[in-house]
């Protein structure tokens, strides 16, 4: 766990050593961590919105020449492409999955019945609304899909969820990751961005003790 938030609140040097050891295939690495943060449901805890965010910043760097462009496009293949993975592991072994014991030390129950509630609460834009909400948007496919939704429903709102998760998160990164403030307080902003995710999960924790 600590090499994992060290990797979050370093990003941007982290990757910065993946495209100096690794050149082009940082393109792979990063589609491929993107993949998995979606796509594995037991793997929900995996940077998101932070790597966007500094994977766009530096490509607005010319000394690193990485592209905007290449990055938006495998960004969204990834998250398209591992919600809809994760949807197909909710559809075939869904309740078996959950009822591991070895799962559900990395999985709490309480982050099921969470996301299992903001789903029954907002319905099916609880798809939309999830993409930006770190660890729910992981369990919301596996959620749907064990809630027997038709995948040609989730598709129609997950996909330009992507969209509009992947242009924010790399617009945003583009156009401000390289300001001189910004780069000297990098992990203060990478831990706004996350806190900025979680607050709506926080705010529906919360009001759900008020009501209590």
């Amino acid at each position: 766990m600590g090499n994992l938030i060290d990797f979050t609140l370093n990003i941007d040097k982290h990757i910065i050593n993946i495209v100096n050891n690794f050149g082009n295939w940082t393109y792979l690495i990063l589609f491929a961590v993107i993949l998995i943060e979606t796509g594995a449901v037991v793997l929900p805890f995996l940077p998101g919105d932070s790597l966007l965010f500094a994977a766009a910043a530096l490509s607005a760097n010319a000394s690193y020449s990485l592209n905007i462009w290449v990055f938006i496009g495998l960004f969204l293949l990834a998250s398209i492409a591992g919600d809809s993975i994760n949807f197909l592991l909710g559809k075939k072994v869904g309740t078996r999955l959950l009822d591991n014991r070895w799962v559900q030390k990395i999985i709490k129950p309480e982050h099921i019945d969470k996301t299992h509630h903001f789903f029954e609460k907002h319905g099916a834009a609880a798809i939309f609304l999830a993409r930006f909400m770190p660890i729910i948007r992981t369990l919301i496919p596996f959620v749907a899909a064990t809630g027997k939704m038709k995948y040609k429903q989730f598709v129609t709102h997950n996909v330009p969820a992507c969209f509009a998760w992947v242009l924010i998160c790399c617009g945003a990164g583009y156009f401000f990751g390289n300001i001189p403030f910004i780069q000297e307080h990098f992990s203060a902003v990478i831990l706004g961005i996350i806190a900025v995710s979680l607050l709506p999960a926080i705010i529906g924790v919360a009001k759900e003790k008020f009501s209590k």
